[in-house]
């Protein structure tokens, strides 16, 4: 038997298997099944596992050729390198501009989104564009924060890689022309995968994209970020080995007594979290009123300034891990300690501020542990039963100061877990974490994130309508046509009224007005299902009692109330007497959201 095949006549039904048209036509045949979202996720997780490895020799190689040594942070005395001996230590100061030399044009001209720290970036595009990222972006930002890492920057890689493993996630998306919904999941699913291979961490991944990026923790997104956080850590696990990322030594609490040290750590964690915020962006600003020439040449002279701070203090160089090694490990005295505290915030501040690319976690942690180690020497100090404790110390410091800047605490509980191994100290972790959490809120209303997109007059909580919500109040737009029912009315009697008027629910006043409560159809139903006497049991005896709102307050500020309302039905408006004013329900923000400026007679309150 023999197979003719032919290029040119082809049945007129014929479809190849392969191109174009055909991929997308597969694709869409399996739309919305669960099978497209879990194979996607596993490409995903892959290409990020991929991309983490690549990005971590990309950071060892830049360092090796800029600085002649695979950390130079960890270097005694400030080296000279190897290419300049004449040089001395005085070469760090020209390597951040040489550096800036190389990845100023290259983010000017191809992805200006890849300046700074990227964290800002994926959220505004999951928040705001549906999670599209350009695919450029994944290489831009490879690139520049190698180059700035390697040549002295001061930042972190886990800022870029969760913009690296964002991009390919929502360009693979868009290839695929997926709807939106399972664009921002891929797009979780490639931060994920990046912080899982880079750091050994496939739990912290799964919580970082959850909790940071989509602020969604619905089981579908949850299930696909799960298998991209395996998958790319089999990667990384396969390349960079299967140890915790921080090699340190058993640490643990001796005494309960110790608990109330952990709760003052974290409050001043919370307080170092927010000024290394405001700092940040602080330098930020001098930056930007200093600077007049041109945006690709600013990291070269800023790298100037750069390098002349890593000249005074070396241990600055780079993302410093065997530095904050060191510190947890109890090598620095208390002075050098808040020395590189305040270091790190300075020099990380100024590498994001002359436009370098680098993330804002790993000098979040540094600075943690150099505070917690200090603040376990001192109390070392003063009470010697605590000698020795310092690395529990500087591990809850880490945590907390991260949680008092990013304000995401389960990310930071599960992230020192993972990057430490360590669980002895999970208890006084939780602690820390959760005051830092909580004294954060209280002190600030933005993140180390959301500051620099606020700062952009772009605010992630504010939906459309949020402006008219709030510049809108209560009586504007309340019922007070509503019949309130008589509190000594038969049960009988006011369940025949709701099922006339049409009411899921209606308050219950006395003959004064004074609002006694709310009565449902599910109440009612309950009361009138039972064989006792109905006609003696009166509405006032089975009303329930509501949260209110008034009438001068705005629509922005009850939202959550009407939310919370029984069976969505509606909340009652009183005076600060208590008096029943109206009644407000969804329905009546749904058609001021719907049609600005046009409110019918029903939304016409007197």
């Amino acid at each position: 038997m023999h197979w003719r095949f032919s290029l040119t006549a082809q049945p007129a039904n014929f479809r190849p298997w392969f191109g174009p048209g055909r991929t997308g036509f597969l694709w869409r045949t399996f739309s919305g099944s669960s099978y497209q979202l879990v194979a996607m996720a596993v490409v995903v997780g892959a290409g990020a596992g991929f991309a983490a490895v690549g990005f971590r020799w990309l950071i060892t190689a830049a360092t090796l050729f800029f600085s002649g040594t695979a950390d130079y942070s960890a270097a005694a005395g400030g080296s000279a390198h190897p290419w300049l001996p004449w040089l001395g230590g005085a070469f760090v100061v020209l390597a951040p501009a040489a550096g800036g030399l190389l990845y100023g044009p290259l983010v000017k001209r191809f992805a200006p989104e890849a300046r700074g720290h990227g964290v800002p970036e994926v959220m505004y595009a999951v928040s705001q564009h549906g999670g599209r990222i350009k695919g450029r972006v994944a290489v831009v930002k490879a690139l520049a924060s190698a180059i700035c890492i390697g040549s002295g920057g001061s930042v972190g890689r886990e800022g870029p890689i969760v913009q690296i493993g964002s991009a390919l996630g929502s360009w693979l998306a868009q290839t695929l022309r997926l709807p939106e919904s399972r664009v921002r999941t891929l797009v979780a699913c490639g931060a994920a995968g990046g912080i899982a291979a880079t750091f050994n961490a496939p739990i912290a991944g799964v919580f970082f994209a959850l909790e940071l990026l989509l602020a969604d923790f619905a089981a579908g997104a949850f299930g696909a970020v799960v298998l991209a956080s395996v998958t790319a850590s089999i990667i990384g696990r396969a390349f960079l080995g299967d140890q915790a990322f921080l090699q340190l030594p058993a640490f643990s609490v001796s005494s309960g007594v110790e608990y109330p040290l952990f709760i003052l750590l974290g409050l001043l964690a919370a307080g170092t979290g927010i000024g290394f915020t405001r700092i940040l962006y602080k330098i930020e600003d001098v930056c930007d009123w200093a600077w007049r020439g041109p945006e690709w040449l600013r990291p070269v002279v800023g790298g100037l300034l750069l390098g002349s701070l890593l000249l005074v203090l070396p241990q600055m160089y780079g993302v410093g891990y065997p530095v904050l090694q060191a510190g947890v490990a109890g090598s620095y005295a208390v002075g050098f300690l808040l020395l590189l505290l305040v270091g790190k915030i300075v020099a990380t501040s100024l590498t994001i501020g002359i436009g370098g690319s680098g993330g804002v976690f790993a000098p979040s942690l540094f600075i943690g542990a150099m505070l917690g180690a200090a603040f376990g020497e001192v109390a070392g100090f003063l009470d010697p039963t605590l000698h020795g404790q310092v690395g529990a110390f500087a591990l809850v410091g880490m945590g907390a100061v991260f949680a008092g800047a990013a304000r995401a605490p389960i990310t930071a509980v599960i992230i020192m877990f993972e990057l430490t191994g360590e669980y002895s100290i999970i208890l006084p972790l939780m602690l820390a974490i959760v005051v830092a959490s909580g004294v954060s809120k209280v002190l600030s209303k933005d993140t180390i994130y959301t500051l620099k997109l606020r700062r952009r007059g772009i605010d992630l909580e504010r939906h459309p309508g949020t402006e008219l919500l709030r510049s809108m109040n209560v009586g504007a737009v309340m019922d007070t046509r509503l019949q309130a029912l008589p509190a000594d009315m038969a049960v009988a009697e006011g369940a025949r009224r709701l099922l006339t008027g049409g009411h899921l629910a209606l308050p219950v006043t006395d003959r004064q007005g004074l609002l006694a409560g709310v009565v449902t159809v599910h109440s009612l139903s309950e009361v009138l299902s039972n064989d006792e006497d109905q006609d003696r049991i009166l509405l006032s005896d089975i009303a329930e009692i509501p949260a209110t709102v008034l009438p001068t307050a705005s629509l922005e500020s009850v939202l959550d109330t009407l939310l919370d309302s029984s069976a969505g039905a509606g909340t009652p408006v009183t005076d600060e007497n208590g008096i029943l004013r109206g009644w407000i329900d969804q329905t009546s923000v749904l058609r001021i959201l719907s049609g600005p400026g046009t409110t019918g007679p029903a939304l016409t309150g007197q």
